[in-house]
């Protein structure tokens, strides 16, 4: 039996929502949560968020943001020149302060310095401990390991069932829950793998004109570079 023809799928890409009521809670986020949740309540007005890529931390960033009026700029793009600017805003979330390419260190020292002057709220995010960033001005590194931290482990197995079943739904997206635990159990527990997958396979649904099943979302996993493609165990993929 042969397939019916594919159909085109518009490649119209889901922005992501980083409002308070789209970031999911559990064990291996709460206490970075709980901390965004007291501002400005906090012991100082800078702090190091850290996690690894896609375990939400660009998210909570822009929950603080909201809650603080404030101004995102990724490190790269703080420059000596841009700093009184930046230390005016009030608060500010400086993002990715982990990667050194284009890093201008005395810059972000100067700026961090600047905004506590001025009693401005500053986040700062990475991936891993400020210790393993690769900082050479002493003076940056410092600063940045004595200002309070919060850590975002990747999401465990629960948050991750519950992160695919509101990507789905956002998409109003129907699938059966073995859809859901297949993927839990084969994906990177990322929450950025999680929705380029869930992307895929709603490409791939509209363009076959098919339900997403078990077996399509393997087959389309295994197309992906993960997971395992779908067995012919008899029955139809409807």
């Amino acid at each position: 039996m042969t397939d019916p023809p594919r159909q085109l799928a518009l490649d119209l890409p889901l922005a992501p929502r980083f409002g308070r009521e789209d970031f999911l809670v559990g064990p291996t986020n709460e206490a970075a949560y709980a901390r965004i949740e007291v501002w400005p309540d906090w012991p100082d007005r800078v702090l190091v968020l850290t996690g690894p890529a896609g375990s939400g931390k660009s998210h909570l960033a822009a929950i603080w943001a909201a809650r603080a009026g404030a101004r995102t700029c990724p490190a790269a793009a703080v420059t000596r020149a841009g700093v009184p600017e930046l230390a005016g805003a009030g608060a500010l979330v400086i993002e990715d302060a982990d990667r050194p390419e284009d890093r201008d260190e005395a810059a972000l020292f100067h700026l961090l310095n600047l905004a506590r002057e001025r009693g401005s709220g500053v986040v700062v995010t990475g991936a891993g401990p400020v210790e393993a960033w690769g900082l050479a001005t002493p003076d940056l590194r410092s600063r940045l390991r004595l200002a309070p931290g919060v850590a975002i482990a990747p999401p465990d197995e629960a948050l991750l069932r519950a992160v695919l079943v509101k990507l789905f739904v956002d998409r109003q997206i129907v699938v059966d829950t073995s859809v859901v635990d297949a993927l839990a159990l084969r994906i990177d527990r990322s929450l950025g793998r999680a929705r380029d997958v869930v992307a895929a396979l709603d490409r791939e649904g509209l363009s076959r004109g098919r339900r997403i099943t078990r077996p399509l979302a393997l087959a389309t996993l295994a197309a992906l570079g993960g997971g395992e493609a779908a067995c012919d165990d008899g029955t139809e993929d409807a």
